[in-house]
């Protein structure tokens, strides 16, 4: 396949997805002084009007951090970059003929290079009223609709009881902040079909996470799988039998799938659904096109898989950057690498576990750390610098 050099005019780039790994490919991309040169067009396909920094998100529920230094909006962030924002859905894309098909506008997109980095979506099982009752935790709108739903709570004498399904890092680390926006106001249930909690992290992690669970008083129900949810009750199944439990709030935390266009790219792809990528970041078939974050299976060596994390989308973006140009160099591709710097997970207001090359934090000095940590990696220096103004006095208004 021919494809355009550097040398070439208007050569297009398209992001799909304004996450961990596109939005910060793009960013990479916007500092190469042949972008400036307007030698490139770059377009990041997204929706959404704010990006999101992922794992701060729970810091909204106890006020730890304002909507507008975890999910700045795009507009802002892509000041001063050549990078188009292209606000809109991907309907389907033809990767033999490199057209992108939107939904919103129905438009049709050419590109020479694409990068696609759009994450997955929430799978909800086929348990009767998962469709309609529980909240999910991974967007912002999520975050701002269950504010509401538990100003309602609160604004009640009653007792609440809310169930959080999934004890993997999410359902973990929104249990405890629940518990402690809550107090004593709230019997917390943390529900998961596993024999453990947190399969993937390290037995320092689990052992701090329990702990944190225990002092809360979060009561911990494993093998214990969700058979049905009602407007008020949940019925549960654990060692054969049957447990109807009032409940006021259900929070789904558990799964992901694969976007529907996804599935339908005449690609290679796993039992999972997600892309298969060469270590380089390129597409099986397609050398054109990279992928990365959850929606692809980065193997990097015979046996090692990068995982589906944001950390590793992070450590991605970079080196589809550099790729990215070397494609229009004619210069070899980078192989990708994943280095795991560790863990960190938020057990409560201003307390953490941090786990790095076996040195466990644990604390409110962790909680400080974690939190300083996220924010030197938020998308801009300018939006960094803002934030850490206002974290240390220096207010900051949008």
């Amino acid at each position: 396949m021919n494809l355009k050099t550097i040398d070439d005019q208007s050569i297009k780039v398209c992001i799909v997805g304004g996450g961990f790994g596109g939005l910060y490919t793009a960013l990479y991309l916007s500092k190469f002084n042949w972008v400036k040169a307007g030698k490139c067009e770059i377009t990041l396909i997204e929706p959404k009007d704010n990006f999101l920094f992922t794992p701060l998100l729970y810091e909204i529920l106890t006020g730890e951090l304002q909507r507008w230094e975890i999910a700045p909006n795009y507009q802002k962030l892509l000041i001063g970059t050549k990078i188009n924002w292209c606000q809109d859905r991907v309907q389907g894309i033809d990767l033999d003929n490199h057209l992108i098909e939107l939904e919103k506008s129905s438009a049709l997109l050419n590109y020479n290079y694409l990068v696609l980095a759009a994450g997955r979506k929430v799978n909800k099982a086929n348990i009767p009223g998962l469709e309609t009752y529980p909240l999910t935790f991974r967007s912002i709108f999520d975050a701002e609709k269950l504010q509401e739903r538990l100003r309602i709570l609160e604004a009640s004498e009653n007792r609440i009881k809310i169930a959080v399904i999934g004890a993997g890092a999410n359902g973990v680390e929104l249990a405890c902040k629940m518990s402690d926006r809550l107090l004593q106001k709230a019997e917390i249930f943390l529900i998961d079909r596993g024999t453990d909690i947190l399969k993937d992290f390290n037995s320092g992690i689990n052992k701090a996470t329990k702990k944190a669970i225990k002092a809360r008083r979060i009561q911990l129900l494993l093998e214990t799988e969700v058979q049905e949810i009602q407007l008020n009750k949940i019925r549960l199944s654990c060692h054969n039998q049957i447990i109807n439990q009032s409940i006021d709030l259900v929070l789904w935390t558990t799964g992901t799938e694969t976007i529907d266009w996804v599935s339908n790219l005449n690609c290679q792809a796993n039992s999972r659904g997600q892309l298969l990528t060469y270590p380089t970041l390129q597409l099986i078939d397609y050398p054109e096109v990279l992928a990365l974050g959850d929606l692809a299976e980065v193997r990097y060596s015979k046996t090692k898989v990068a995982p589906a994390t944001a950390q590793a989308a992070y450590q991605q973006a970079p080196i589809a950057a550099k790729n990215l140009q070397a494609a229009m160099l004619n210069k070899p591709r980078r192989g990708f690498s994943y280095l795991h710097l560790g863990d960190m997970l938020t057990l409560g207001k201003e307390t953490a576990i941090i786990s790095s090359f076996r040195i466990n934090l644990t604390g409110r000095v962790a909680g400080i750390l974690r939190r300083l940590i996220y924010l030197q990696r938020l998308p801009t220096m300018r939006h960094r610098l803002q934030v850490f103004k206002n974290l240390f006095g220096l207010k900051f208004y949008e």
